[in-house]
């Protein structure tokens, strides 16, 4: 069939149906763009439970890590139940998409397109094929990775369900070219870290400018209201933004594990042991769900819908 499918028209079959990209690309080239026969096309292949599916909420899933060398990849792959995150088809999933992912430089549609292991099929379509066999929507939400030159990468996993694997991950990239052991214990200590504390960024320099410009408008106004002269409020809004920067960027934070101790410090002390300057170079922190805004349902009003059995009135 000769015709162009547009970007624009693969988008909306796919979030129409929840089907990969390229199987709705395919399905608009055999059906000559037509979008209703497109969707029938792609049901008649296997794919309709999949489609019906796709409306779903999934906020649930798992974080999958995966080091290899000097190279630190982390995924998140959601479904709509925490069984399914239980279940060893798609844990086995989500632990191949994360070594997948080493590729995919943080490209979450690079790594969805990406030939999976052993099937003849990508990320995405085996995915949507165990949409069909498991009966939940599930989506490859986000992907990133860390590479140092000469270093390690500390991992920290939260509540995992197997090694590399849980509820909350993280990567951070350390580049020195000492004692690799000693380098790799302070790497998971830093992980644990940051999993604790979730800081937005490394540095101050870090940080989105437009995150500090609204804190700092907060910061002005509240410190305006206390009427004080215009040169004392602006030391009161450098004081207030120093202390966020405190708060909120990870070489300022007091170290989680002695409860006294800046990151930037424990890592300047750790240099000792490791026998080099250390420098941490960048983290990523997926917590599972996070940003998803989950569908709240009253349980009993679902059952009583579904039975036909009208919903006693609640006790005023």
């Amino acid at each position: 069939m000769d015709m162009t499918v547009t970007a624009q028209q693969v988008k909306e079959l796919r979030e129409m149906t929840g089907v990969g990209m390229m199987d709705c690309k395919k399905a608009l080239t055999e059906t000559n763009g037509d979008m209703e026969a497109a969707i029938d096309w792609l049901r008649t292949r296997g794919l309709a439970k999949a489609a019906k599916k796709a409306g779903r909420v999934a906020a649930e899933g798992l974080v999958g890590v995966s080091i290899e060398g000097t190279r630190g990849a982390i995924v998140e792959v959601n479904s709509e139940t925490d069984f399914v995150a239980r279940n060893e088809q798609f844990q086995s999933i989500v632990g191949n998409i994360a070594k997948l992912s080493h590729d995919a430089d943080g490209d979450v549609g690079k790594l969805s397109e990406m030939p999976y292991p052993g099937t003849g099929r990508s990320a995405s379509a085996e995915l949507t094929d165990a949409i069909a066999k498991i009966g939940e929507n599930m989506n490859l939400r986000r992907t990133a990775t860390i590479v140092v030159s000469d270093g390690v990468i500390g991992t920290y996993v939260h509540n995992s369900v197997k090694p590399g694997l849980g509820r909350l991950g993280v990567i951070v990239g350390l580049e020195s070219t000492g004692d690799k052991a000693a380098l790799a214990a302070l790497g998971k200590q830093i992980a644990m870290h940051i999993a604790n504390t979730n800081p937005l960024s490394v540095s101050p320099d870090d940080i989105d400018p437009e995150v500090v410009a609204r804190e700092r408008a907060i910061f002005a106004e509240q410190a305006r209201e206390s009427g004080k002269p215009e040169a004392v409020i602006e030391k009161m809004i450098e004081g207030r933004v120093r202390k966020f920067y405190e708060e909120v960027t990870l070489l300022a934070q007091v170290f989680v594990i002695d409860g006294e101790t800046k990151v930037g410090d424990v890592i300047k002390n750790a240099e000792k042991d490791v026998g080099a300057p250390i420098k941490l170079t960048k983290f990523v922190r997926y917590g599972l769900g996070e940003g998803i805004e989950k569908e709240v349902t009253d349980f009993a009003a679902e059952v009583a819908a579904t039975s036909g059995v009208p919903q006693a009135p609640a006790n005023t």
